[in-house]
């Protein structure tokens, strides 16, 4: 097992990873991984077992407190002296679910933006999720503004 941030020999592997995780709608292309990862590419966790890319999280870094649907498109936006470490996926190839591969890129997430003196960590997801995200320390702020993928979903934050 690797665990090591993005690189851009990555890009092809972590779109076919999100095209497998999310509806069409909902899923980052190609051309905004790329982008994502030109800006914050340090702020990906992408785990590999035996060389394939089999889970990865990444969101960038920002002083605004709430994860907004613009920041999906606009790596740009991304600080990164800022307070708060959005999460924008958290992405495990269906048939290597429930190992705990996610869980283990998330606490990584959260302790590297926790010793970078980060206030914490912001997430969206839809309800079914909430109690998965509860388990690491996240507080379930409400329905967000978000209608990114015309999906409802829940704004969950973890304060230092």
């Amino acid at each position: 097992m690797e665990i090591r941030t993005a690189t851009m020999e990555d890009l092809d592997a972590m779109a076919s990873v999100e095209k497998e995780c999310f509806p069409a709608a909902e899923a980052a292309t190609r051309e905004e991984f790329e982008d994502r990862i030109r800006c914050y590419g340090n702020h990906f966790y992408l785990l590999f077992l035996d060389g394939k890319l089999v889970s990865f999280v990444d969101g960038f870094v920002t002083d605004q407190p709430d994860l907004t649907d613009e920041m999906y498109e606009k790596a740009d936006m991304h600080q990164e002296d800022g307070a708060w470490q959005m999460i924008f996926g958290v992405n495990t190839l269906p048939s290597y679910r429930k190992h705990g591969y996610a869980g283990m890129l998330l606490e990584k997430a959260i302790q590297d933006a926790r010793a970078q003196g980060r206030k914490g960590v912001v997430l969206t997801c839809k309800d079914k999720l909430v109690p998965y995200y509860s388990k690491f320390g996240f507080q379930n702020e409400g329905v967000s503004e978000s209608v990114h993928g015309n999906v409802v979903w829940n704004q969950m934050r973890l304060e230092f």
